[in-house]
């Protein structure tokens, strides 16, 4: 792992594909941003969607990071995908194996949640923990980690259960935050890294993002084009979407949109003649 690669992964979960997501769901869930009841204007409507959204990308890139560092270390990363006994499938943050002790983490940025997530969070680990003690048994190591260690709003509720079930079970349960497990696998080096690059990432971060899709409007049009019929059908149909100007603050001057219209009319099937014809009249009236 190097700057290049934590970069690297850090844009492409959280940037790539931005653009065609919140189209989509803005498609999908107009109610979210539009409504008189709202004390938000369009654009601060779509910045908090999007800041929102980056968070919760930021957790997924860190997940897929810290399994490449596992594997950097030695380990054999495993399926991520296990079933309990009802056929409930279950998903794991990290999964992997010395080829002796087999460990899994259920891994979060913050230990910010309030009571009714908390106790979801020590259920959800509890069901992995059952259905993995039956396949390895006392060859098990179970890890509830948070990455961002100055937050530990429920360390002492975390720390008693942990406890209570390595004691159930017969095994060894772990609570980690930021540079703790990094010690744990040897490896403290590894979190100077993070905060180092984490540092510098940021640091080369707008203070806002960008939503203006206009200002660069060919690199927009490859991002969105393939869009599916269904959600370019609600996006040209929906008509609050246009009056309350929400498509207004991503296409500013209409170019993009442009380029889609090109787009429609070089398709051939019947859906693409109704979407240029939606599309062309929305021009014409709002451009």
């Amino acid at each position: 792992m190097n700057y290049e690669r934590f970069v690297e992964l850090l844009n492409q979960h959280i940037f790539e594909k931005e653009k065609r997501d919140l189209l989509n769901k803005l498609a999908e869930r107009p109610e979210r941003f539009i409504g008189l009841f709202r004390p938000t204007k369009p654009r601060a409507k779509i910045l908090q969607h999007l800041l929102q959204s980056h968070e919760i990308r930021f957790g997924d890139a860190i997940e897929e990071l810290t399994t490449e560092i596992i594997a950097e270390l030695g380990y054999r990363n495993l399926s991520k995908t296990i079933k309990n006994s009802n056929d409930e499938v279950l998903s794991l943050d990290q999964y992997f194996t010395d080829g002796n002790t087999y460990y899994f983490i259920e891994q979060k940025v913050r230990d910010d949640h309030d009571s009714t997530k908390k106790r979801g969070q020590i259920n959800n680990f509890e069901k992995k923990l059952e259905v993995l003690h039956n396949l390895h048994k006392n060859n098990l190591v179970g890890i509830m980690y948070f990455i961002d260690p100055d937050l530990t709003k429920n360390k002492n509720f975390y720390d008693k259960k942990l406890q209570y079930f390595a004691k159930f079970y017969g095994l060894e349960l772990r609570l980690f935050y930021g540079r703790e497990l990094f010690e744990y696998f040897n490896a403290p080096q590894m979190w100077d890294n993070i905060i180092q690059w984490l540092t510098k990432w940021k640091n080369n971060l707008p203070d806002l993002p960008k939503i203006n899709f206009d200002e660069n409007p060919e690199q927009s049009f490859e991002e969105i084009k393939e869009l599916e019929i269904r959600n370019w059908r609600k996006l040209l149909q929906n008509d609050k979407l246009w009056e309350e100007g929400i498509i207004y603050v991503l296409f500013r001057t209409g170019e993009t949109l442009r380029l889609v219209l090109e787009y429609f009319r070089k398709q051939t099937s019947t859906p693409y003649i109704n979407l240029e014809r939606l599309l062309k009249k929305r021009l014409e009236e709002y451009y």
